[in-house]
């Protein structure tokens, strides 16, 4: 029997005329639903993570009336449904901690809920990657809807990604370079309309790689969220849904490994950020796809950047999207042999059907292939014996000079000790330092904080430093720049090498060889691991225990060491 034979899942509640139907119908209809949506049409979810506090989504509620239109003039019944929706600006002590929790709450809600197929609304950097990897484990039609970007923002005439110029603002006051006054009014003009970040940062890299896996509609990545053509997206994916349901072309048809090397390709010549490694990995382990680090180094290695936006460049994505977006980056490696042409997309088309028409409009933005801002971007996947399992470092974003280096280390044992010490005057530090930070992995944190790019001494900044080698086990925000070597594993926390470095350890450092090396002895490492207990943070809550005692690390996309045990239950399996 083929997929189109089955009945649709959401028969099971709402055919027949016995007790458990008519009670699942008549509780429906107290808002007021007429007889004939349960009249067999298909039941679409939309699984929304609309919140005030998530300040990059706050306009979801209305973009996902958009989608209800689409699914009714496609024949379908569309019920919202809201899910946590971890803010990457409000949530103490990090988004990270939560992206798992949302992610178990998509899932069991789909298990749960009568619906057919589900439109996935998204937008904050832990949302969009939480609710693939909730869909992906029960493996049913999806499709996912970006919020997208705010507009540029501007200051004093000036272009100003979100995230990179306070990263960039907070040195220069530190420096004494910038005033308070200025400091604090640049606020407005930062963040000036709905929408995440305007940079190439991970909500916007995320929307990217949701369209370079062909789980979104063409231009979700880039049309700024306050255009009538998001909304007209979000209407067109209603549409969309509908034939996938009625089809059952599940999400598994789509994240194929082809799939998923297209996004790795993507996410070097875009300029991604480093949050995209974690996040495909943990997505890719819940469909069944094995992924690596090796793949992320290998697929990326020799493609070049060639969208010039902050943090790697100059523009943003309201600029990006002006210039034909992310289908002409992807026609661009698809006439290189960089993309899998025929993989398919949710419209039903390859990816090459989609983009090989792409036009480019303005080629100071999306640069030519032979004119790249890196000839290899991608992600450095670094190992050693301070990093047995790897780490990574965005080359795009880092400084050249620094690509080959040798430095003592200056380290902190945590993120408090970081900011108790980083600017006093009797720290031993110069410009040829590397600064360590110890404990802040996922386990350490707990929740893998971006506190990675850690802000440089101020009295080397007064000296006009800039850039410095920086290596933790932390993340680092996609907006954020500098030579940063992050994610590195095993975590201080889990008794990796990292937890043993010491101030004035020579440390050598080189992203061409794929190198990270502690110049201490494997006897003398031994020896400081002796008695070794993990420094950690008090638990507060049932779910933090739950985190701490079942997360992996990064290298594995810090997802739960149990989630792999969901996967082969299909939505279609339980069903029965």
């Amino acid at each position: 029997m083929s997929k189109t034979d089955k009945p649709l899942r959401s028969r099971q509640w709402y055919e027949g005329n016995g007790k458990s139907a008519f009670m699942h119908r008549s509780w429906m209809k107290n808002q007021g639903m007429p007889d004939d949506v349960f009249d067999g049409r298909p039941i679409i979810g939309i699984c929304n993570t609309w919140s005030e506090m998530t300040p990059c989504n706050a306009h979801l509620r209305d973009l996902a009336e958009k989608v209800k239109f689409g699914v009714y003039e496609a024949g379908g019944f569309p019920v919202e449904f809201p899910v946590l929706s971890p803010s990457e600006s409000q949530s103490r002590p990090t988004a990270m901690l939560y992206r798992n929790l949302a992610a178990m709450d998509v899932e069991e809600s789909i298990r749960s809920y009568p619906i057919d197929g589900v439109v996935l609304m998204a937008g904050c950097d832990k949302t969009t990657p939480s609710l693939v990897m909730g869909a992906a484990s029960c493996d049913l039609p999806a499709i996912l809807v970006s919020g997208g970007p705010m507009l540029n923002g501007v200051v004093k005439g000036e272009r100003v990604g979100s995230g990179t110029a306070v990263f960039r603002w907070v040195e220069e006051l530190n420096a004494g370079t910038m005033s308070q006054a200025d400091f604090l009014a640049a606020e407005a003009g930062h963040s000036r309309s709905a929408g995440s970040c305007m940079t190439m940062g991970t909500a916007s890299t995320m929307a990217a790689m949701v369209e370079a896996l062909g789980l979104g509609l063409f231009q979700n990545a880039a049309i700024p969220a306050v255009d009538s053509r998001r909304k007209q997206l979000s209407q067109m994916a209603g549409r969309e849904i509908v034939g996938l349901a009625k089809n059952r072309v599940d999400i598994s048809s789509i994240l194929t490994r082809e799939a998923f090397e297209n996004a790795i390709r993507v996410n070097a010549a875009i300029g991604g950020s480093t949050n995209a490694v974690l996040h495909l990995i943990a997505i890719a382990r819940r469909i069944g796809v094995e992924l690596t680090l090796d793949d992320w180094d290998r697929l990326g290695r020799d493609v070049p950047t060639i969208v010039d936006l902050m943090p790697s460049g100059r523009f943003l994505m309201e600029d990006f999207y002006y210039a034909g977006g992310l289908p002409v980056v992807m026609r661009a490696l698809g006439e290189r042999g960089l993309l899998h042409r025929d993989a398919i997309t949710v419209t039903g088309q390859t990816v090459w059907e989609q983009v090989r028409d792409a036009e480019v409009y303005d080629k100071e933005v999306i640069r030519n292939w032979d004119n790249p801002i890196r000839e290899q971007g991608g992600i450095a996947v670094l190992r050693g014996n301070l990093a047995p399992r790897g780490a990574v470092l965005k080359p795009s974003a880092a400084s050249p000079n620094l690509f080959k280096h040798r430095g003592k280390a200056v380290v902190f044992s945590s993120i408090e000790d970081y900011y108790k010490r980083i600017n006093a005057a009797d720290l031993d530090v110069d410009e040829n330092s590397i600064l360590v930070l110890q404990n802040c992995g996922p386990k350490g944190y707990p929740g893998m904080a971006e506190v990675g790019n850690m802000g440089l001494p101020k009295k080397l900044l007064e000296k006009g430093v800039r850039d410095m080698i920086r290596i933790s086990d932390a993340r680092m925000s996609g907006t954020a720049y500098g030579t940063v070597i992050l994610h590195v594993a095993p975590e201080a926390a889990e008794g990796g090498p990292l937890a043993f470095v010491r101030n004035g350890d020579w440390i050598d450092v080189d992203i061409e060889a794929r190198t990270l090396h502690l110049d201490v002895s494997d006897a003398e490492l031994a020896r400081r691991s002796e008695g070794f207990e993990p420094q950690l943070p008090p638990i507060n809550s049932g779910y933090q225990r739950l985190y701490r005692s079942h997360v992996e690390q990064a290298d594995l996309g810090c997802d739960f060491d149990f989630a792999d045990e969901s996967r082969p239950l299909s939505v279609q399996r339980i069903s029965h």
